[in-house]
């Protein structure tokens, strides 16, 4: 099945929300912040577009996509620790410099709330990351609970994140939405028992939102708190 016309969706009590490519558009911090990681290692830099595809598994999985470029995978895996060290380096010194948040996201948010829906974020940024980014941002008071990749065991698409909310908000997965960017969004959304809605505007690891099975496809999150009642 792939993505529908949204349609109302009712009995919802809360919203779990993606950061990377849903709030917050932080591409060109990974840009610049891969590229100077790059520099240090002698490699040209990636063009934006590229680095876009890679997003949205980890940073882990960001960093071999990126070494994986020029270098066959046993020397990806050799080159792994100093290239991590280094973006991590790179990307605390610029984090929220180079992004902008989306277009009526805070608008989105306080209608969420207003109309009475709890709020997490859970996003497979690195927790250290995304705490500053949501602060920088203005974005942290929306947020009851936020789980970066690296706070639980697994990360999206597992589902195990999104059912961590759910029990930290007492609620069954029936009565939360996940919104996000991405098949990770959708797929740990549709294991977990969520509904789910997406955005046509993030990264998708560079493939059609409308190939990715969710319950519609929203312009933004004002759009969606349109379409949510509890």
């Amino acid at each position: 099945m792939t993505a529908r016309d949204p349609l109302l969706l009712a009995g919802i009590h809360a919203a779990i929300i993606d950061l990377d490519g849903t709030m917050v558009d932080t591409a060109p911090d990974f840009h610049v912040a891969i590229n100077r990681m790059r520099a240090d290692l002698s490699l040209p830099p990636l063009d934006i577009e590229t680095i876009k595809s890679f997003v949205g598994k980890g940073t882990e999985n960001l960093m071999r996509r990126v070494l994986a470029v020029d270098y066959a995978e046993e020397e990806v895996e050799r080159h792994f620790n100093a290239a991590l060290a280094s973006y991590q380096r790179h990307y605390v010194a610029i984090n929220g410099e180079y992004s902008s948040v989306y277009p009526e996201v805070h608008e989105g948010l306080a209608r969420l709330r207003d109309i009475g829906l709890r709020l997490a974020c859970v996003t497979n940024k690195p927790v250290a990351f995304a705490l500053p980014l949501l602060e920088k941002t203005g974005l942290r008071p929306f947020f009851d609970v936020v789980y970066g990749g690296d706070s639980l065991p697994k990360k999206k698409p597992d589902p195990e994140p999104l059912l961590q909310v759910c029990a930290d908000f007492k609620l069954t997965p029936a009565q939360v939405v996940a919104i996000g960017d991405s098949s990770n969004d959708a797929k740990a959304a549709r294991a977990a028992g969520c509904r789910v809605l997406t955005v046509p505007y993030g990264y998708n690891h560079g493939q059609a939102i409308q190939d990715v099975d969710s319950d519609g496809i929203v312009s933004s999150l004002l759009e969606a708190s349109h379409l949510i009642s509890i």
